[in-house]
């Protein structure tokens, strides 16, 4: 069914059809157009547009409608419409006549669908914030299990300080927590009206756009009836968000496949998130994890996807807007994937402790400590530091750690150095030195475990 062709001859090309028709995917805002088509019965009602009876009648066949919607989302691809707004309209007109056919009054497909796309967007975003607080509810229940887990933190991918495990759950924690907010943001920037706009013009019906916005769950209506069909930040904002979220959950992913190497062994992943080899029967691959890295990059291509299609756009209301729906769909059930599997990933993960302990023991990760020592003994830190690299240069030629060169090679490096030097290099003797918030020493590590934990387990608002 086509809304349009009172001015045309002739029919459109199959071809053209091809190229224009969106119900093969925007079939997925059915939900959203029959909400905002109650709302938009309501709001011409109110204008003397249709009579009580004929509002009650159509909020009926409505009402039907999202019924089947809700029970076969499906059901509307199936149909040969030219998009989900037209496949409604025949559906209502199917049930009710000629009384279908009013409900258009005064409306645009153009902020129809800027109405519905919002809606839609602000029910995903919902949705992803709740996948996210599951991935933060396992590396916080990790960060628990693990408590006096050490393990070898890295810099440029080489071993710098010993860090609890839990320090490293805490660090993708943040990430995540700072992800949910983002998405929060942008649901509040995205949470405006657009119906009652028309094509760009505004609508030539007295209609109440506050209490329209309102009765469909939005803050406010649109101030500007050119900007509202046409805006499409909300759709960018949210790629945005994705996009970052997906980046963090590739980094979680790149650093678990290399705990789970054969050349760190600090992790296994359980069989339920593994596959092997077609060829060699030995191989145990990470392949959830490679996915979460994998995906990130078809996440970014969708925002590049919507930001290209913005650029270059006059006002108000293109075609090429349709085009702001397939990145937007495929970004979130992409993303929404991934978020599922993190805390299958995280709560079947096997810690190898004393593997990630005794990483942790090598590389001298201990001369920062050594350094630190030298300051206590009033030298320098630039020149402790000095001294410190000499030192780890004699283990390297002696093929020992730091702790053990005995105390007369420790003081051709460092004068300074006493027979205390060896409980300062110690590992848990380092990590006690950074009790600091945000530090890695145990107390404050326990200490941000339990401060997540609350955050985590607060009331969202609206929750």
């Amino acid at each position: 069914m086509a809304l349009w062709g009172g001015r045309f001859e002739t029919g459109p090309d199959s071809l053209f059809r091809e190229l224009n028709d969106s119900l093969r995917f925007d079939y997925r805002l059915a939900a959203q157009d029959i909400r905002g088509s109650v709302g938009w019965a309501r709001a011409i009602a109110g204008a003397g547009v249709l009579s009580r009876d004929e509002l009650s009648r159509l909020e009926a066949a409505l009402g039907e409608l999202a019924t089947l919607v809700k029970a076969d989302p499906g059901l509307p691809a199936r149909g040969d419409d030219e998009d989900i707004h037209s496949w409604v309209e025949r559906e209502l007109i199917a049930r009710v006549g000629d009384l279908g056919k009013k409900l258009h009054t005064g409306r645009s497909r153009n902020d129809q669908v800027a109405t519905d796309l919002r809606l839609w967007t602000r029910d995903a975003i919902y949705g992803r914030a709740t996948e996210l607080r599951e991935c933060r509810r396992s590396l916080i229940a990790l960060a628990e299990r693990e408590t006096g887990t050490v393990v070898s933190g890295y810099t440029h991918l080489q071993r710098a300080q010993p860090v609890l495990l839990a320090h490293w759950c805490l660090a993708y924690t943040e990430m995540l927590e700072r992800d949910e907010g983002r998405f929060a943001d942008t649901s509040r920037r995205l949470n405006v009206c657009p119906l009652g706009s028309g094509a760009l013009a505004g609508t030539a019906y007295p209609v109440d756009r506050d209490a329209l916005a309102q009765g469909l769950g939005f803050h406010s209506a649109s101030r500007n009836s050119m900007d509202a069909v046409s805006d499409r930040d909300f759709v960018a904002e949210t790629l945005g968000a994705c996009a970052i979220t997906a980046a963090h959950l590739s980094r979680i992913g790149e650093d678990l496949i290399l705990w789970g190497s054969q050349e760190f062994g600090f992790v296994e992943f359980d069989d339920a998130v593994s596959s092997g080899s077609s060829l060699m029967p030995q191989k145990k691959n990470p392949d959830a994890a490679e996915l979460l890295r994998g995906k990130c990059g078809r996440i970014v291509g969708s925002l590049v996807a919507i930001l290209t299609t913005l650029k270059g756009l006059p006002l108000a209301y293109n075609k090429d807007l349709q085009e702001d729906k397939e990145p937007l769909f495929d970004a979130m059930d992409h993303l929404s994937m991934c978020l599922r599997v993190v805390p299958r990933i995280i709560d079947t993960l096997k810690v190898k402790r004393e593997a990630c302990l005794e990483a942790a023991r090598g590389g001298y990760s201990n001369a920062t400590d050594l350094a630190d020592y030298l300051v206590g003994r009033g030298v320098p830190f630039r020149e402790a530091h000095e001294q410190a690299g000499r030192a780890v240069r004699l283990g390297l030629a002696a093929g020992l750690p730091l702790e053990g060169l005995s105390i007369e090679q420790l003081r051709t490096a460092a004068p300074a150095v006493q027979a205390d030097v060896f409980d300062r290099l110690a590992i848990s003797a380092g990590m006690s030195k950074r009790e600091v918030p945000g530090g890695t020493g145990p107390n404050a590590v326990a200490s941000a475990v339990r401060a997540a934990r609350a955050r985590l387990d607060a009331p969202t608002p609206g929750g």
